[in-house]
């Protein structure tokens, strides 16, 4: 394993997070998505994105995965 340390940015926003700051969803339907994301890659399962898992288990919908997805293309182009 390389000496290196991976560059994090901590400024960057993220699905869940921004998610949890719009109000769609709360911090414990995060936590359980990303238990079950973090689950299916440790099975061997095909990786799935928060958004999916959420909508799977009926804690958001196409409409606000969609809302989340374009404030945070409009946070990234602000910041580029």
């Amino acid at each position: 394993m390389s000496n290196k340390t991976r560059q994090v940015d901590h400024g960057a926003r993220r699905f869940g997070v921004t998610a949890v700051q719009a109000g769609y969803i709360t911090q414990d339907k995060l936590l359980k998505a990303l238990s079950a994301q973090v689950m299916g890659n440790l099975e061997g399962k095909p990786h799935r994105l928060i958004g999916e898992i959420l909508r799977d288990q009926g804690a958001m919908t196409l409409a606000q995965i969609d809302e989340v997805l374009q404030t945070l293309d409009g946070l990234r182009e602000t910041s580029d």
